[in-house]
């Protein structure tokens, strides 16, 4: 599985990073076809692959993101997103009617689905949008591997305390400080390889906030499985499980990453 992992993440890490480097509507549209993926996989946990609302919310997910990128303002996330809260009840009646007492928990299931897919997604096209938007982005990537790379060597190494038992019973204390240890790192680090301009105290509270981030997306979407009653979002990923598994980090990052460089250093 290791051997699998790795070579999977050889392969796909420099088709991310290129992505990255070409930004504009390659990279919108990439992020958006990912985002559809993973949000046809947190609907699967309710409904068939192809059901009408999971391929609905995932064309919306998907228009969310490329939205973000035509318009290149968060307003934009937002009222989307509160567009579909109003939109996808009676749409997913009419499409995939469920009994009366399923039915409030599946409308909110969808909606959750699309905030959490969709809605933090839109900030991974944002985030390219920005003043030095390449470089902002390559930060929080790198970070966000480097995060989660250290937390899986350090918990493997020496993890003992269980952090998050009723989640993720292999998430050890032991790994998540390891992580953020690499993240921190790697956070300083790139502020100043793409001179940033951001002064040591922003860097320090964005390399701080980063890792945290990181591995509170891994566990929401551990929270989101074990609900599911799933390993893996899907099994399209080799070594890696679905769409969902590798953007769970990201989701977080990227749109604390925004909120920082907006909030910030604007």
């Amino acid at each position: 599985m290791l051997a699998q992992r790795v070579a999977t993440a050889a392969a796909g890490i420099p088709i991310i990073i290129a992505l990255v480097w070409v930004g504009g509507i390659w990279y919108a549209a990439v992020v958006a076809a990912a985002l559809a993926a993973a949000s046809i996989e947190f609907n699967h946990g309710r409904r068939d692959w192809l059901d009408p609302v999971s391929v609905l919310t995932a064309l919306i997910v998907a228009g969310i993101a490329v939205g973000a990128y035509i318009s290149r303002n968060d307003r934009w996330v937002w009222w989307a997103w509160l567009g579909a809260g109003i939109a996808i009840p009676p749409l997913a009646v009419l499409l995939s009617p469920t009994s009366s007492d399923d039915l409030i928990e599946d409308v909110v299931w969808i909606i959750g689905g699309v905030m959490y897919v969709g809605f933090l997604g839109g900030f991974i096209v944002l985030l390219r949008t920005v003043d030095d938007g390449r470089e902002w982005a390559y930060l929080a990537l790198l970070t966000t591997f480097a995060a989660d790379t250290g937390a899986y060597f350090t918990g493997r190494a020496i993890g003992r305390h269980a952090l998050a038992p009723s989640i993720s019973p292999k998430k050890t204390v032991e790994g998540f400080v390891g992580g953020w240890a690499f993240g921190f790192a790697v956070a300083i680090v790139l502020n100043f390889v793409f001179d940033l301009g951001a002064t040591p105290p922003q860097i320090v509270l964005l390399a701080l906030a980063l890792p945290v981030a990181a591995a509170a997306g891994d566990l929401a979407e551990s929270a989101i499985k074990r609900v599911m009653g799933i390993k893996d979002a899907s099994d399209l990923i080799p070594g890696h499980g679905g769409v969902l598994d590798r953007l769970d980090s990201i989701l977080f990052t990227f749109a604390v990453t925004y909120a920082f460089v907006q909030i910030v250093i604007a």
